[in-house]
């Protein structure tokens, strides 16, 4: 008889089969894995001669036509005096443990399918089982013992796979169908875009290969389906079993979804969910939670198998609202629901930080999964900034003061803690001097211990806390409260284990705070080291130009592939133009007059057109000279800190069919300058206003100062580069389609500089100059 194998580890199976009881919401220490590793080897350091750590076991287990293939590592196998075994399972935990622990069903049954393993291919009539817990951080210990028969185990493992079967043979059924529906998928399109057959291609050979690819591909291509298609047919031939589709932004995640609707609309059947941020998920306004506050959360994992099973088994596209509505059904939390559900899904489209912030990563996943599963970074031009984000982290003074302070009766040892660390603000502060600014190469090396002695108590603290916590940076969680204070050490704290050559300190002084920040300068060798357990990355975008910028920044490999494709669309469409005007700060005033004239003529022609500006002020001061001196044309602002209805009804506002013309004013790298879709008679035209370069600053010179040193062009890297990709971004709002025709005009006489020209888009290139 032919079996069909499933390969489960013992964690997965005895989570899957015996977890129980509610969520634990609120606060959960940032150091809870680190710390685990460390309470593992405590105990593994007291073992003698003889006794063994790590073991892999293995075992096969047949249900009808299913072979369950369960396998891991047990954390210790003892042997006594007199020859016989102990099965050691540990768990670390955040409070001392005591003789009132009688040990987590679902901790005992890993143990269990361990001692089950042993006493299988060793013939043993019984073995000891032994579940160690260890205080994280304070190394207190409580160990349990039991005695379990060769029978009792076979029968455990019986009831967890059993338990299990369900869950196996939906998922049995769904890939079968899976891979029925994949071999004759056509091309849901009846024909290729010029370039997009090329760009697809290339996209299988690299994941074929199991190469990553840098893929400059202009705005019509249809980037979305040229990546998912061939991403999807190599999924069906074995050569990836899973995909990521990596987003910076709302509007792409749903560009992903609606290429797979229109792929399952084929006859493609695959398992795919969006994942959304936890407060948008989140069921509950007032943001609270605790199980007083949440029935989502209490008793979850009694509930959630079966949501899994029932959704999986008639979904296959889960948005937000598919989540959403079995969550209600089941009563369960969306927000970890959806990542459950993420776990078992072929594609998982999602935010960039799940594969590459260490704080947000899905930390479940196997790295054997991962060497098998592709990730297809959209936008990737938005990874550079956004990198440097994720590896950076900064501290102020204040709320160490306003903790010592709010402690100094209720915890003096919390006070103490954040004393310290205020001590070495007020030290860092006259250090700065007069220049009220510091900058160094290498962190301050006494930091990293005070911290450390603060999270220790705060963590001690937040956990023995009855009160309901709020999730860092949530609505009403003040600067200066504990929880944001912890989870700000821990991130700093985080970055001092990546520190490098590619980093710098500095602080600054502003009143009588104090702030410091580990700056990240390049992200590059964080990014790669967080892709590389991944089968293959393709990394695309409209503007992912200069290729050598991006493929520095990054992480290229020097074997990685790299593409360039031409735009489908003809340059006739555009009508370029220069306004060669200054608009460098001190020239600001004097263009206002100019810029608001050139508006005018663009919009002479009845139409719904777009301006961008540098910042919110020089919009607001050209706003008023324009409506001013042109009250008959009807315009829009973009406000700051919009509403997602606000920026909907900004956008529904350019009809193809409107009346009389419309002018937007909005800002350039904002909200509507990038991912913003405006076909046909919706956008007739685009101004730039300016070359994009960022605000000079403190950051900004440094990145300058640092790639200047490393032999490359520091202004190029730290200001040109980031500067024209929002040029390229803001002025690709304009063509989506070969019937798309429009004006642009791109106010600034830098334009005019052969350095800045060759970064336009080589369609804007041949453009008239403005009288």
């Amino acid at each position: 008889m032919e079996y069909t194998e499933i390969a489960l580890s013992v964690r997965a199976l005895v989570e899957y089969a015996f977890s129980s009881g509610s969520l634990e919401p609120g606060f959960r220490s940032g150091t809870a894995m680190a710390e685990g590793t460390r309470s593992h080897q405590l105990i593994q350091k007291q073992y003698k001669e003889g006794d063994r750590k790590e073991v892999y076991l293995k075992t096969e287990l047949r249900r009808g036509e299913l072979l369950f293939v369960i396998d891991g590592r047990c954390d210790g196998l003892l042997t006594g005096e007199d020859g016989s075994l102990t099965v050691e399972e540990i768990k670390s935990i955040a409070g001392a443990p005591d003789a009132s622990l009688e040990g987590k069903e679902v901790h005992w049954a890993q143990a269990y399918m361990y001692a089950y393993m042993l006493v299988s291919d060793l013939e043993l009539p019984a073995i000891k089982v032994k579940l160690t817990y260890v205080q994280r951080g304070g190394g207190a210990q409580h160990s349990l013992y039991r005695e379990m028969s060769r029978e009792a185990l076979a029968a455990f493992a019986e009831v967890a796979v059993d338990r299990y079967v369900p869950y196996a043979e939906m998922m049995f059924r769904y890939r079968a169908k899976r891979g029925e529906s994949i071999p004759g998928l056509a091309f849901p399109f009846p024909a290729y875009r010029e370039g997009q057959r090329h760009f697809a291609a290339a996209v299988y050979t690299a994941i074929a290969e199991g190469a990553n690819l840098y893929a400059q591909a202009p705005t019509g291509i249809g980037k979305t389906m040229s990546t998912l298609f061939p991403a999807v047919k190599a999924l069906g031939e074995g050569k990836a079993a899973g995909i990521f589709y990596l987003t910076a932004k709302t509007v792409t995640r749903i560009a992903a979804q609606e290429a797979l609707a229109v792929l399952n609309s084929r006859g493609l059947h695959l398992h795919v969910i969006a994942l959304t941020a936890k407060e948008k998920a989140c069921f509950r306004e007032e943001g609270l939670c605790s199980l007083e506050s949440c029935p989502y959360a209490e008793g979850y994992y009694d509930r959630i198998n079966g949501a899994l099973l029932d959704m999986l088994e008639h979904e296959t596209l889960m948005t937000r609202e598919t989540i959403a509505a079995y969550a209600r059904k089941h009563e369960v939390c969306p927000f970890e629901f959806s990542l459950d559900a993420a776990y078992a899904c072929d594609v998982v489209i999602c935010d960039y930080n799940y594969i590459y912030d260490p704080r947000i990563s899905l930390k479940r996943m196997s790295e054997e999964r991962k060497k098998h599963t592709v990730l297809l970074v959209d936008e990737a031009h938005n990874l550079v900034d956004r990198g440097r984000e994720m590896y950076s982290a900064s501290l102020t003074k204040a709320p160490f003061l306003a903790l010592q302070r709010q402690f100094k009766t209720v915890n003096p040892r919390l006070s103490a803690a954040a004393k310290a660390v205020n001590a070495f603000f007020i030290a860092l502060r006259k250090s700065c001097g007069d220049r009220k600014a510091g900058e160094w190469k290498a962190y301050p090396a006494e930091l990293p211990e005070l911290l450390e002695q603060f999270s220790a108590e705060a963590e001690q603290e937040l956990l023995h806390s009855s009160a309901p916590l709020l999730p860092p940076q949530a609505e009403g969680a003040g600067e200066d409260s504990l929880l944001d204070t912890f989870y700000a050490v821990q991130a700093m704290l985080r970055t001092f284990r990546t520190y490098d050559e590619r980093y710098i300190t500095y602080a600054e002084v502003s009143g009588g705070d104090v702030f410091l920040k580990l700056f990240n300068l390049d992200p590059s060798h964080l990014l790669q080291q967080m892709a590389k357990s991944f089968r293959s990355q393709i990394l695309f975008s409209a503007t992912l130009s200069p290729l050598h910028y991006y493929r520095d920044m990054i992480g290229a490999e020097e074997d990685d592939y790299s593409l360039s494709l031409p735009s489908p669309f003809h340059k006739e469409q555009w009508q370029v133009s220069v306004l060669p005007v200054s608009t460098r700060y001190h020239d600001r005033e004097a263009s206002l007059k100019p810029l608001s004239d050139a508006l005018m003529g663009m919009a002479a022609k009845k139409g719904n057109y777009l301006v961008f500006f540098p910042s919110y002020l020089y919009l607001k001061n050209v706003y008023e000279v324009f409506t001013e001196s042109y009250p008959q044309v009807r315009t829009l602002l973009q406000g700051s800190g919009m509403s997602e209805t606000e920026r909907e009804e900004f956008l529904a506002a350019f009809s193809p069919d409107n009346p009389e013309t419309l002018l937007g004013f909005a800002v350039l790298g904002g909200i509507f300058s990038e991912g913003v879709d405006l076909p046909g008679d919706r956008l007739n035209g685009v101004m730039v206003v300016g070359v994009g370069l960022p605000q000079v600053g403190l950051e900004r010179n440094l990145l300058r100062s640092y790639f200047q040193a490393q032999g490359r062009n520091g202004f190029d890297y730290a200001y040109v580069y980031p500067g024209m990709c929002k040029v390229r971004q803001a002025g690709g709002r304009l063509i989506r389609s070969e019937e798309d025709h429009g004006v642009i005009i791109l106010a600034d006489d830098r334009f005019l500089q052969t350095g800045y020209r060759q970064l336009l888009p080589e369609e804007w290139r041949d453009y008239s100059v403005l009288g």
